[in-house]
């Protein structure tokens, strides 16, 4: 979730809309052997757009076949949903991603985002990370998967792997949030839901996860260690008015937390990205993906 200053400023749509144009630039760049024509209709990948039946509700799930041995899954933050980790919204950057990576890749909208249908139930880590699977056991074919998660994503793919340790190759934290660092009183609950219900109705994901949000961290905190795989975190420690060296500590020391336990931790930190690193710092967070994926077994 966004950090702790800046949830009451959070607009989906403006946090990524504002960057669109440099992002789409910076991946031209990163991905000079992928291009992002009509070409991609001519190719023997495959990408699917998916309506993942929960019973109560579906969610959107978007692919790309290359039959790897792992599948890469994308979890989005607070408030986002799947086009958070590309700036446009085509297609075509999925396949962008896909072949950075030379894997399969998963993205979703979780209920109440994007293109997936609302759901009225408690939106908390629980249910979250129960659709997960469903999504995963969908499309993972066996496959164990490496995790990416932005934000309060990080808490629901931690919350999967704790779960299912037996299905995860690898974890990758994009700036997440950790309940060492993101506290909320039930009064600025109250104020960020009033605004989130008026601006995206009393049913979006955004307005119904923020309602949670008190327990969520207060979940996270009674969960155990990871399990014993390679887990990665690229941290934004960029110093502004709202964010001072000291809060940025804390917010490091956050994702150091994770490392309990863990054989395999690499930390990385940027002073060039906020908050969504993975638009401004693309090549930063897709090349540490690859970088993990060329390490695990074949």
């Amino acid at each position: 979730m966004i950090l702790k200053k800046e949830l009451r400023k959070l607009n989906p749509n403006k946090n990524i809309k504002i960057r669109l144009l440099a992002v789409f630039i910076i991946l031209i760049s990163i991905f000079s052997s992928a291009s992002c024509s009509d070409d991609y209709k001519n190719r023997n990948t495959d990408y699917q757009e998916t309506a993942v039946d929960l019973g109560t509700h579906k969610l959107m799930a978007y692919t790309v076949s290359k039959k790897s041995k792992y599948l890469v899954v994308f979890e989005s933050g607070h408030g986002n949903d799947h086009t958070s980790w590309y700036s446009t919204g085509k297609s075509s950057e999925i396949f962008s991603i896909a072949d950075f990576l030379d894997s399969d890749v998963l993205l979703y909208d979780r209920a109440g985002y994007g293109k997936s249908e609302f759901n009225t139930e408690p939106r908390n880590i629980n249910t979250l990370r129960s659709e997960l699977e469903t999504v995963i056991d969908q499309f993972a074919n066996g496959r164990k998967v490496v995790l990416v998660g932005h934000s309060l994503g990080g808490l629901i793919i931690r919350d999967y792997a704790i779960k299912n340790p037996e299905r995860v190759a690898g974890l990758v934290f994009i700036d997440a949030s950790h309940e060492k660092y993101n506290h909320f009183s039930q009064d600025q609950i109250n104020t960020f839901y009033t605004n989130y219900k008026t601006m995206y109705g009393a049913n979006s994901g955004i307005a119904l996860e923020t309602l949670q949000l008190i327990e969520d961290f207060k979940y996270a905190a009674t969960l155990p260690n990871l399990p014993d795989v390679p887990v990665l975190a690229i941290t934004s420690m960029k110093i502004d008015a709202e964010h001072n060296a000291a809060d940025r500590q804390l917010w490091y020391d956050s994702k150091e937390a994770l490392k309990t336990g863990i054989t395999n931790f690499k930390h990385i930190t940027t002073i060039k990205s906020g908050h969504f690193i993975q638009l401004e710092e693309p090549k930063l967070v897709l090349g540490n993906i690859r970088s993990m994926l060329s390490q695990l077994p074949f």
